[in-house]
């Protein structure tokens, strides 16, 4: 998928100058070694950093070298200072560890203290206002030490891409969901971009393209992707003709940014105006890697941006929509979970044919009781209809409130191979505790309707990366053992 960063990784030893610092570049190479054991790549600094003047040298041979994502090493117990200043002026994603003792048979000379000395770094850190990530187990064994690089991945990923995001809207938020609110301050407070538009600029940049000589190919590549559930070809070429003029739009309008999502308004007007609904097409663009938030869901579209940094899968964005009637529960296998596990998680279409168990192109059902009651289906074409994909399945939303105070939520579950019988990009999601989570999360802290959906196991990723932003509220589906501050304890 394209619009995403590549990582390059680099580590940097620090050594404290009264201790030994053989042991610290030979705990770093041993580290190394062990990454690149595990198909890791990292580039080694080649200064040990014992002083300032170290640590300005090492930042000037990281530079040169492109890294950047850092991994500052504590082979001992490392001078607090130099070390937090690396940390400070860097630039990019820091992870902190450190070496764990290595045998009981040499603990004079051998002993590193590096235990201690990342206490010392994480108050530095509080000193100079600077960010690191600092594993759940920071100190380890060089293998140890290179399972937490390989966590540090996907959360540098998503570091690097925030601070040179756009989120690109067309419309102002329909008035029948003003639940998808978008105070603009947070996203700037994150590092994000936001470029709004207006649904009349989106329109004159689709004339732009009547003519595009690009348009008989992209619609064959559609013929192609569709295969057997090409239910209505003849909407295709007008399709074709939207997604080039979101694809020209992105890659005329990046400016100083480096990756962009959408957040289009895609109703009332937009099908009497353009002559189709957009879903397909959004389902296309977040297959390539620039996901499209529906009804201008700004924070929605920053979810599935982080969900796909994660996840290096399409996201999409599902309605928490509706519960799952008893007698389909009955009909289907669902353990180790309860009935009110379930809910189904739908939307319109716009989920990428990858993660659907089987797509086809079809008609907006709801759009066509209000638009064409009575006649074929027109204007309401454009939608891709499938079952959702079973398997691992990760809810995940950060939203700012009304008053522009930035919360999360993350909840994992599966998606369970149960046939919805309804329509649209739909599927039976389960998630351990959600009547709970749904009460006392959702509801009680007034979170919109739309859930960031990864298609994988992805939440110790995306609650570091929360951490790692700042975000003080991460909501998660708590167990039965751990209620929530607003549950009734007299059942």
């Amino acid at each position: 998928m394209i619009n995403s960063p590549v990582v390059k990784l680099g580590i940097v030893a620090v050594s404290r100058d009264c201790f030994i610092s053989d042991l610290s570049l030979r705990r770093r190479i041993a580290v190394a070694e062990a990454c690149k054991a595990q198909g890791i790549s990292i580039y080694e600094c080649s200064i040990l950093v014992e002083s300032e003047t170290d640590a300005m040298k090492a930042l000037d041979e990281l530079r040169i070298n492109d890294v950047n994502a850092l991994v500052v090493y504590l082979g001992n117990f490392g001078p607090e200072g130099p070390e937090s200043y690396i940390c400070q002026v860097f630039g990019g994603p820091v992870m902190v560890a450190a070496a764990a003792e290595e045998t009981g048979k040499n603990l004079m000379d051998g002993r590193g203290d590096a235990y201690c000395g990342v206490l010392n770094f994480s108050y530095n850190l509080g000193l100079r206002n600077a960010k690191a990530y600092i594993p759940e187990m920071p100190v380890g064994t060089s293998d140890e030490i290179a399972q937490n690089v390989l966590g540090f991945i996907p959360i540098a990923r998503a570091m690097l891409a925030l601070k040179r995001l756009k989120i690109i809207s067309f419309g102002p938020r329909p008035y029948d969901f003003l639940a998808c609110n978008a105070p603009i301050k947070p996203f700037y407070d994150l590092g994000v971009t936001v470029m709004e538009n207006s649904e009349l600029d989106l329109y004159a940049e689709y004339l732009k393209h009547n003519d595009d000589p690009r348009i008989d190919d992209v619609a064959e590549d559609m013929i192609k992707e569709l295969g057997k559930g090409n239910k209505h070809s003849g909407i295709l070429r007008k399709l074709a003709q939207y997604e080039l003029t979101l694809t020209d739009f992105y890659e005329n309008n990046l400016g100083y940014c480096k990756y962009a999502v959408f957040a289009n308004k895609c109703w009332p007007a937009f099908q009497t105006t353009f002559g189709f609904v957009p879903c397909y097409v959004n389902s296309r663009l977040a297959a390539r890697g620039i996901p499209v938030a529906c009804e201008t869901d700004l924070y929605g579209a920053l979810s599935e941006f982080i969900i796909q940094l994660v996840s290096e899968l399409p996201a999409t964005l599902l309605d928490i929509n509706n519960t799952v009637p008893y007698d389909m529960i009955d009909e289907n296998e669902i353990k180790p979970y309860s009935k009110h596990d379930l809910f189904m998680g739908f939307h319109c279409g716009n989920t990428a044919s990858c993660m659907l168990k089987s797509a086809q192109m079809e008609h907006q059902l709801i759009m066509k009781r209000n638009l064409e009651p009575n006649t074929d289906p027109d204007i309401t074409r454009g939608t891709l209809e499938g079952q959702l994909r079973p398997g691992e399945v990760t809810l995940f939303r950060l939203q700012s409130t009304a008053d522009g105070h930035l919360r999360s939520y993350i909840a994992e579950g599966d998606i369970l191979d149960i046939n919805p019988k309804s329509f649209g990009a739909i599927g039976v999601l389960a998630i351990p505790e959600m009547a709970r989570f749904y009460r006392h999360v959702l509801i009680q802290k007034q979170y919109p309707h739309h859930a960031g959906v990864a298609f994988k196991h992805v939440g110790h990723a995306l609650y570091e990366i929360m951490k790692y932003l700042g975000i003080n509220d991460i909501a998660y589906n708590q167990p039965k053992n751990l209620p929530y501050p607003t549950e009734n304890p007299f059942k």
